[in-house]
């Protein structure tokens, strides 16, 4: 039973020490308020200031992204020997789903406590081209320092499911400047080298003397101050990263001076790193200051971009009777 709630009504979860906001409008994170050894409440996400904005114009800020999060290529795919074209949104690439995306849809609230809101939406067959009825629901829960995203999806045709959350953090608060000198640890041994138009070339290559070695605690600064081609592609990092190892384990530690740390933990293979070149000072944040470029970072915890078009990458293609779920966990010390 849906739980009625205004189309831009936020819902506040909170635990000691940590309070999210969030927006039905793509079921998205709008402020999550830490509170640090020093007993000072920091907001470490961007959100906007205008609650209204997540409403088809968000710009993914904090937003479940889907039903395909990430690039596919050539706006289309072959899927059992039958090929579906979808909508592009950027140049011939679908990005993140669409120009509708589920970062665009206003979630239904379904379940909700004082420390848990559940969120459910449900994809027509066809939706912006993708094959199938898909029905799902994330769940944000919160304990004491710590934030889980549960997401679970179902279909009643074959079609390719791929979810995140498009949080971006700044750990010294939202609003406070470029993320340069924040220090991030990802054990990824490899990462996917990209083209002009940032979709993977298929290449799997080794992180070893490159911007995307980040298995070393590296200043965000210097990694960007690295150049070369592929950082020329987007502008800064905006790469997969290949996390070692599988199952729940860490795939990313974040820190700054004089803030929370935070760790990321995921269950999936890769780890987009995003550093936020786009950014021009047209969004007023939370806060009522503007983000320019590097405002936050980007960590998405997802299957690789352009996946059914890459045979070596993993599958992201759900078929009926069976369930796509993952769990991302931010912990923050």
């Amino acid at each position: 039973m849906t739980i009625p709630t205004s189309p831009a009504e936020p819902v506040v979860v909170t635990a000691p020490g940590i309070a999210v906001e969030l927006v039905p409008f793509g079921a998205a994170v709008r402020r999550l308020l830490v509170t640090d050894a020093g007993g000072r409440t920091v907001d470490v996400v961007l959100g906007h200031k205008d609650v209204s904005a997540y409403d088809g114009r968000g710009g993914y800020l904090g937003a479940v992204v889907g039903r395909l999060a990430n690039r596919l290529g050539g706006a289309g795919f072959d899927l059992d020997g039958r090929h579906h074209d979808v909508t592009a949104n950027e140049g011939t690439t679908s990005l993140h789903g669409g120009l509708e995306g589920f970062d665009q849809r206003r979630w239904d609230v379904v379940s909700r406590t004082g420390s848990s809101v559940t969120f459910a939406l449900d994809s027509p067959d066809g939706d912006e081209g993708y094959p199938g009825h898909v029905h799902v629901e994330v769940t944000y829960a919160v304990e004491a320092g710590r934030v889980s995203i549960a997401y679970v999806a179902t279909t009643d045709k074959p079609t390719v499911v791929n979810l995140t959350n498009h949080a971006y953090f700044n750990l010294t608060g939202e609003g406070s400047g470029p993320v340069d000198e924040h220090r991030l640890t990802v054990p990824a041994s490899r990462y996917t080298p990209v083209g002009a138009d940032l979709l993977p070339t298929g290449e799997i290559a080794d992180v070893s003397d490159t911007p995307f070695d980040l298995r070393e605690t590296t200043r965000l600064g210097d990694a960007l101050d690295r150049g070369g081609e592929q950082l020329r592609y987007g502008g800064g990092i905006d790469h997969n990263l290949v996390v070692d190892g599988a199952g729940m384990r860490e795939v990313a530690r974040l820190e700054a001076p004089s803030a929370p740390t935070l760790v990321v933990e995921s269950d999936q293979p890769g780890l987009q790193v995003y550093t936020g070149a786009h950014f021009d000072d047209t969004v007023v944040g939370v806060g009522g200051r503007t983000y320019g470029p590097r405002a936050g970072i980007a960590l998405e915890t997802q299957g690789f971009p352009d996946a059914p078009h890459q045979d070596r990458f993993p599958s992201v293609v759900l078929r009926p009777g069976e369930t796509y779920r993952t769990t991302t966990v931010w912990t923050f010390s």
